[in-house]
C-alpha cells in the first residue's frame, strides 16, 4: 500500500502526539470570533452621575438666562396682547343660563344624593329597609309626620321602637347629624318626605333645618339618641317661613329667581 493513502498528520492534529490539541483548537476559535462584528461600545464606560448632574444644572441655568434675555419668551403676560379675550371654539354658542326649576324638584334631587351617601346602606335605595334590622321609610308616620320630630330622629339617632312599635336589629339607629349643615338637612328631609311613595308635598327650608339643629343642641343629653317617649315633645312643625313648593329657583345658586 502506498503512503498516499495514509491521512496527513496535519489534517488530524488530535492523532499526532507531538501537536498540542488544545492550542490548535483554541486558535481556530479565536479566528472565528475575530470575524464577528465587534460591539463599538464594549470598551466604553457609562456616563457618571456627576457628569449627568452637571449637564442638568447647565440646562437649568441656560433656560433661566434664556427666559430673562429673550424678551419674555416664557412670560404669559408679555407674550399675550393687553385686553386679550379668548374667543369661543367653533360651533360653540353663547353661554346660556340653566332654566329655573321648582324648589321642590331641586331639593329632592339634592336630597337623593345625600340619602345615597348616608342612608342607602341601611334603609335601601327604595327606602323600604330589610324588615328585620332596618325599618322602612316608605309610609313611615315619623318620616311623613311632624317635621320637628323627624328632624330629631335624623340628627340624634333613635333607640328603641319605631313608629310601628317594633324594635329593629340592635335597636339603635346611629345619629346622622355630625357635620350636617342646615342646607343638607333641608335637602334630605325634603327628599324622604317626597319619595318612596311618600307625598307630603312640603319643602323643609334651611331656616327650618337650622331651627332643628339648634333644638338638638339644647337637649339635656345631646349625645344620646332619642326614643319614642322623648319624641312626643317634638310633635310640631319646625319653625320658619313656609316655602311654596312651586317657587322657581336657580339650579346653581339655589336662590329664588325674580318673576318676569
Amino acid at each position: 500500500m502506498s503512503n498516499d493513502s495514509l491521512p496527513s498528520s496535519n489534517s488530524r492534529p488530535d492523532l499526532d502526539e507531538v501537536i498540542n490539541v488544545t492550542s490548535v483548537h483554541s486558535n481556530r476559535a479565536t479566528a472565528a470570533a475575530s470575524r464577528e462584528f465587534r460591539n463599538p461600545g464594549a470598551d466604553k464606560e457609562p456616563l457618571s452621575i456627576a457628569a449627568f448632574g452637571l449637564c442638568a444644572f447647565m440646562l437649568i441655568v441656560g433656560g433661566a438666562v434664556l427666559g430673562k434675555t429673550s424678551g419674555g419668551m416664557f412670560d404669559y403676560q408679555a407674550s399675550i396682547k393687553p385686553n386679550y379675550v379668548r374667543g369661543k371654539a367653533p360651533g360653540m354658542a353663547d353661554d346660556v343660563a340653566l332654566p329655573p326649576k321648582p324648589i321642590l324638584d331641586l331639593y329632592v334631587k339634592k336630597g337623593q344624593s345625600l340619602y345615597s351617601a348616608k342612608c342607602n346602606g341601611c334603609h335601601g335605595a327604595d327606602g323600604k329597609g330589610d324588615g328585620a334590622n332596618y325599618p322602612s321609610l316608605a309610609g313611615s308616620a315619623w318620616a311623613t309626620g311632624h317635621s320637628e320630630r323627624f328632624s330629631q330622629v335624623i340628627l340624634n339617632g333613635l333607640q328603641g321602637p319605631t313608629s310601628t312599635g317594633k324594635v329593629f336589629g340592635a335597636g339603635v339607629m346611629p345619629a346622622q347629624g355630625g357635620g350636617m349643615s342646615a342646607q343638607d338637612l333641608a335637602y334630605i328631609m325634603t327628599f324622604v318626605r317626597n319619595s318612596f311613595g311618600n307625598s307630603v308635598g312640603d319643602v323643609v327650608s334651611p331656616e327650618m333645618a337650622q331651627a332643628a339643629i339648634d333644638l338638638a343642641a339644647k337637649r339635656p343629653n345631646p349625645s344620646a339618641p332619642v326614643n319614642a317617649e322623648e319624641l312626643k315633645s317634638y310633635e310640631k312643625t319646625l319653625p320658619g317661613e313656609k316655602v311654596d313648593p312651586s317657587t322657581m329657583i336657580d339650579p346653581i345658586s339655589m336662590k329664588p329667581v325674580a318673576a318676569k
